[in-house]
């Protein structure tokens, strides 16, 4: 299995409605795009200085679900959103042992 987390920051200027409009395009992601074994998306509740805004964790069966997922159309619309609006993005993937 194969973990895929993704991490937004937004910048100052992003509204709460581009926040829910990004949120709700990512959310909606399991519904349009097979082999997504599971998917949490979740807004910050903390708030501390290191802190993102947007947090996403899924897990695939393997490198070829992941790949598929990365260049589906409705990844690649909710991604290109979340590059305009955030300040930073992190990620990181990594296989379970």
């Amino acid at each position: 299995m194969l973990t895929h987390i993704v991490c937004w920051k937004y910048k100052p200027e992003t509204t709460p409605e581009q926040k829910e409009t990004h949120r709700a395009k990512l959310k909606n992601l399991p519904n349009v795009i097979p082999n997504i074994i599971s998917f949490n998306l979740g807004f910050d509740i903390l708030r501390l200085e290191r802190s993102f805004d947007l947090g996403l964790v899924a897990v695939y069966p393997d490198r070829a679900a992941l790949d598929f997922y990365t260049e589906h159309a409705a990844h690649q619309e909710a991604a290109k959103m979340g590059k305009e609006i955030a300040e930073r993005v992190v990620s990181v993937d990594f296989e379970e042992n």
